[in-house]
């Protein structure tokens, strides 16, 4: 910092003012791009901006008027104006890029507060060069910078502040001339989307619903003045309004599949299928199934759909629970769902269509028309798990399991080792309530036999059933996990989201023996060997090793807890 600084104060006296501020922010732009965010906001972007103003330049962000006068004394057409604009973008970046290094999941106030600071001042910038056709630039780029600090403030809860700086995005797409071209459709599908998904999250599923039709409306206006005159390839242009729609009509299903069937009394009348006999049934065969033949052509567009209307914002991987709100139509439309998901992985949806395209993998790397992505197989299956659907969450686990033993790339051994820790955790969780689940079965042989799923996981599914020692499925649990986080693979370890569900789930397990233990303060050691205590300190010792290999420890308050309880027991034992 100190060398930079030295060489700015050097050569600015020596070089023409437009020459050294244009090298001024490209050495900003180049330390961007190593990720020294630091030292390109503070002896880059903010140098170059401190000509126009000599005070805290967020003073001056909270009024257009004032941010253009300041900014722009010569107006925003002025030849210099671009660089500013760009400088002013590219400091909201730094600043941001800044608080993810050092609270990332936004734990602090203070995080929360400046990354909104960031939205505002993102939104103003854009609002500054709007009218200008010719940074229409400036327009797009602030839209993905408004965009990626949106979709992670979504992340961790914060969809109702970030709705507003969204809808702005998208309006600014529509407004600017040169960005309504096919080129930038799918971008603009992505914005409208991503609002339709904060409604959604803020529990105003109509508005989410309105917001994508009307998105639906702009791409088909959009096509009909690309069929008048069309300047790209035909097959291309195809391509990319049908993705686009893909995703408006996602949206749409993602209510419409549960408010139709509240509003009609007459599917109250109808029997519930039993997911064991759908098999045997022609496709589609449920109201839920006749809807997704309905809306979307292909197996990769109705798993997308399925995928989104089992997903919401709300919902963690554990504990698992059924559907909320606790009605039997959203109970029955989540079984249907769940039961048209398996269909569509097992490959029967597509031979029950007698669809000329079905091939026997139906899994691909990257989704296509006719196949379903291993990430969204490996979606389907932790879904199956968070809503208690254990039926589906072992049978789509064969079909998983065998896709992803076939894959030798760490992503998909990460996946692996993700379906493991949760099929330890089910019997954990639920004790004694699984029963074996049906497989899907087939007239040709060959395939009937792959699909009855590996003989690791049937065997599996048979010790779940067996009465353990109590210790027996949490140790297991806890030295798997142990082992994951111990390999020097960083790329194949479990996410941490799934760490801390391991860990909280072996504290419930455990909390209370371990808390009588401690309890018996200098009789520790005594009251171990009387109740065979042993398992449950070196239980507690592994949760330990997990929360510090993997890094976890400030993600739960209740980790402190695990800690002080070994360390209170360790210093009871040495008193003993």
């Amino acid at each position: 910092a100190n060398t930079l600084f030295n060489i700015w104060i050097k050569y600015k006296p020596r070089l023409p003012e437009w020459y050294y501020n244009e090298r001024l922010v490209k050495v900003g732009d180049t330390l961007a791009q190593i990720k020294e965010y630091k030292l390109a906001l503070l002896q880059c972007y903010e140098r170059y901006l401190q000509q126009f103003v000599s005070v805290n330049l967020d003073d001056v962000m909270d009024d257009v008027h004032r941010f253009k006068s300041t900014f722009f004394p010569n107006g925003v057409r002025d030849k210099k104006a671009a660089l500013t604009f760009h400088a002013l973008q590219a400091r909201n970046v730094c600043i941001y890029q800044m608080v993810c290094s050092r609270d990332r999941n936004l734990q602090n106030r203070e995080s929360l507060q400046t990354c909104l600071n960031v939205l505002t001042s993102l939104r103003l910038t854009m609002q500054a060069a709007l009218p200008q056709e010719n940074l229409c630039w400036l327009i797009y780029n602030g839209t993905v910078h408004l965009y990626t600090v949106c979709r992670h403030l979504m992340v961790v809860g914060q969809s109702a502040k970030v709705l507003e700086y969204l809808l702005w995005a998208s309006i600014c797409m529509e407004s600017s001339i040169p960005l309504l071209s096919v080129h930038y459709l799918t971008w603009r599908a992505t914005l409208y989307t991503a609002v339709s998904q904060c409604y959604f999250d803020c529990h105003a599923g109509i508005h989410g619903e309105i917001f994508a039709r009307r998105g639906l409306i702009k791409i088909e206006e959009l096509k009909q003045l690309e069929d008048i005159s069309s300047s790209l390839e035909h097959t291309e242009t195809e391509k990319i309004f049908r993705e686009a729609t893909l995703k408006m009509s996602v949206m749409i299903f993602k209510r419409a599949v549960y408010e139709s069937r509240r509003k009609s009394n007459s599917f109250r009348q109808e029997s519930k299928v039993n997911p064991r006999k759908a098999v045997n049934l022609s496709w589609p065969h449920t109201t839920t199934e006749w809807l997704l033949v309905e809306m979307f052509d292909g197996a990769a567009a109705q798993f997308l759909a399925i995928l989104e209307a089992l997903s919401d914002s709300g919902r963690n991987l554990f504990p698992p629970h059924p559907p909320v709100p606790d009605e039997i139509e959203i109970r029955d439309v989540t079984s249907e769902l769940f039961s048209a998901g398996l269909e569509i992985l097992s490959g029967n949806s597509l031979k029950k269509q007698e669809c000329p395209f079905y091939f026997e993998n139906i899994f691909v790397i990257t989704a296509g028309e006719k196949g379903v992505s291993g990430d969204a197989a490996v979606k389907f299956v932790k879904l199956a798990f968070s809503y208690e659907e254990w039926d589906v969450f072992y049978s789509a686990l064969e079909f998983v399991d065998n896709f992803l033993q076939t894959q030798d790339d760490p992503t998909w051994k990460k996946a692996e080792t993700e379906l493991k820790l949760l099929t330890l955790m089910q019997p954990l969780v639920f004790p004694g309530k699984f029963q074996r689940s049906f497989s899907v079965s087939n007239d040709n042989s060959k395939e009937a036999s792959t699909l009855q799923g590996s003989e690791k996981t049937q065997t599996i599914r048979k010790e779940f059933l067996k009465p353990e020692d109590p210790f027996h499925d949490l140790m297991i649990l806890a030295t798997t996990v142990s082992s994951c986080v111990s390999t020097s693979e960083q790329n194949v370890h479990p996410d941490k989201e799934i760490l801390v569900d391991v860990v909280m789930c072996l504290w419930q397990k455990c909390k209370t023996e371990l808390q009588q233990i401690q309890m018996s303060g200098s009789d520790c050691l005594e009251y171990i060997h009387k109740h065979q205590a042993y398992q449950w300190v070196r239980i507690l010792w592994i949760m330990n090793e997990i929360i510090e290999k993997s890094n976890i420890a400030d993600t739960n308050v209740m980790f402190a807890e695990i800690t002080l309880c070994l360390t209170a027991i360790l210093e009871n034992a040495a008193d003993s």
